[in-house]
């Protein structure tokens, strides 16, 4: 049997040396709607308990909309459970188009092409259009998705630091002559809370010849005046050349995707990107909830406004409160913990306290970078924020780190 008893027991002790270092990743099971308040089951097999949930992408508060659900249900109804198929065989309908055309509208685009996940859409798009004449050039702290993209192209890899200008323009000026170049980055960083300097970006972009990427899946919706993004915080509506995201976050929170851009490079990916080509399109179900989501909030900032209203409420109480946080203006909000039991023991202390709140650490984040990343949603009334931040000041008076920094934390926990 290939699968022998010495497979297992390596496999066991390595799982039992994670579960042993405090940092073993166990599900939590939701048993009601998406929302600020669920109910969950943990561990498995015990009673269900209620909890104010500040760990969701969930962040305009559509996930349970009922005009969203209806909207689903008349796909349902209409359209069929699903597709049992790819988009270029059977697997378009008219409903599929109509949402890219909707999305092209919103973000300011020239055409888009919807992808099973934005995991899909950045692992596809790469490949897709560029050859080892070309070369990607990547924030340092882009998703995990665009780094695997970026291993499936055959083009030339490089970084330039996180968010650092002159290291861009320095790797812009070294792969000059190249036939391609595109500069990568995430929109909003998931783990930080920060946005990407896009002004910035885009200037050097024109002045090098390089095309710029941008994942904003943790922006679209919410993110600029009007919710359409960091490219819209940053005034470059039209001048960037990539866009992905995501319907599974402010959108809807169901599932799927999109490359959204110049109109060449959504056509590539319709005719070689891999994850468009062999994988189920969208559900019907799926298409026509975010529809009625692009209804919601077209012409609308009420959501919008209330998130960013929470989000400042929540910041500024944790930080006058005296927990260390990642600078940022974004409902992702990271309180720093730089070890990962620690972390795992916040949480738990939190989840007992009635509040869900997950610790990330390595290799989720890097190491002695351990955290709590709360997100706020336009779900969450004040008393939600409220009584959830006095649990957040209660367990940091219990671990003494209330006005500590970082190197006191450290000193007190390790890395």
């Amino acid at each position: 049997m290939g699968y022998s008893d010495k497979v297992r027991n390596v496999l066991q002790n390595e799982l039992q040396g994670i579960e042993d270092a405090g940092i073993f990743k166990k599900e939590r099971f939701i048993h009601s709607l998406q929302a600020a308040d669920i109910e969950v089951e943990f561990p498995l097999g015990s009673s269900l308990k209620k909890v104010i949930n500040m760990c969701s992408n969930n962040y305009l508060g559509l996930s349970s909309h009922q005009e969203v659900i209806k909207a689903a249900h008349d796909g349902l109804n209409h359209r069929g459970y699903g597709m049992s198929s790819v988009r270029f065989i059977c697997g378009t309908q008219d409903i599929h188009r109509e949402l890219e055309n909707r999305v092209t509208e919103f973000l300011g685009t020239e055409d888009t092409i919807l992808f099973p996940s934005c995991m899909d859409a950045n692992t596809g798009v790469f490949e897709a259009f560029m050859t080892k004449e070309d070369v990607m050039i990547s924030d340092r702290l882009v998703h995990a998705s665009i780094i695997d993209g970026i291993r499936l192209s055959p083009a030339l890899r490089d970084t330039f630091k996180h968010s650092n200008m002159k290291h861009l323009e320095s790797k812009l000026q070294l792969h000059a002559d190249r036939r391609l170049k595109v500069v990568i980055t995430d929109g909003v960083f998931s783990m930080d809370g920060d946005t990407a300097k896009l002004d910035e970006m885009v200037a050097l972009c024109e002045k090098y010849d390089a095309m710029l990427f941008v994942d904003d899946s943790h922006s679209s919706g919410f993110i600029g005046k009007t919710g359409r993004g960091t490219h819209e915080k940053y005034n470059v509506i039209g001048k960037i050349d990539i866009i992905t995201t995501t319907f599974g976050k402010a959108l809807g929170g169901a599932s799927g995707g999109c490359v959204s851009g110049r109109k060449e490079i959504v056509e590539m990916c319709r005719q070689k990107a891999r994850p468009y080509l062999f994988s189920n399109t969208m559900a019907p179900v799926v298409v026509s909830g975010v529809l009625k989501v692009f209804d919601l909030i077209r012409g609308n900032t009420e959501r919008r406004d209330k998130l960013e209203e929470n989000a400042n409420f929540w910041r500024k109480g944790l930080s006058d409160a005296g927990f260390v946080l990642k600078d940022g203006d974004t409902p992702i909000v990271p309180v720093m913990l730089f070890n990962a039991k620690l972390a795992q023991d916040f949480s738990r202390d939190l989840y007992d306290e009635g509040i869900y709140a997950i610790g990330f650490f390595f290799p989720v984040v890097p190491k002695a970078q351990a955290r709590i990343r709360t997100q706020i949603s336009a779900g969450h009334e004040i008393h939600h924020l409220e009584k959830a931040l006095k649990a957040f000041i209660k367990i940091g008076k219990k671990y003494n780190i209330l006005g500590k920094t970082k190197k006191e934390i450290i000193a007190m926990y390790g890395r």
